[in-house]
């Protein structure tokens, strides 16, 4: 896939209507700070977040129980959403490879082009420079009105 064209309406709502856990690296619990608004947002639409960040003593972020990496999550990933830096994301693909995610999702900002080419080869989807809380806000997107809050 070429990621320096725009994805279809299509591509994303597939990717958004049938994921349900998402594993957020980078994720913060600074309020301030784009991750944790997006984090929340997910998480309030319905989605199963899981923080991953490895600071020290971080327990948990919105009530949410904070892993330090991705191989410490103890249940099945739909999704590895990056907050990290574009350099950082070809190891985030390793790791997502590595337990079996069916999506990587670059934040706006997060492009590693080896590392969609990586997790393609073995199947995975791959969104870069993109924010699914901006994505599911566009006219192709149909709320889910039933999530259990």
């Amino acid at each position: 896939m070429n990621h320096d064209e725009p994805y279809s309406d299509d591509y994303l709502q597939d990717i958004l209507s049938s994921v349900k856990t998402i594993a957020m690296v980078g994720a913060s619990p600074d309020k301030t700070k784009f991750s944790y608004g997006v984090l929340r947002v997910l998480h309030e639409t319905g989605y199963d977040m899981i923080p991953v960040n490895p600071r020290p003593g971080l327990k948990e972020i919105r009530g949410l129980k904070v892993y330090s990496s991705l191989d410490q999550i103890d249940r099945p990933v739909d999704m590895v959403e990056v907050f990290r830096k574009p350099e950082d994301l070809y190891g985030v693909a390793e790791e997502a490879i590595a337990i079996g995610a069916k999506v990587l999702w670059g934040q706006i900002g997060v492009i590693n082009h080896d590392a969609a080419r990586l997790a393609e080869k073995v199947g995975l989807k791959v969104v870069m420079n993109r924010c699914p809380k901006i994505e599911l806000f566009r006219p192709f997107w149909k709320p889910r009105l039933d999530p259990e809050i």
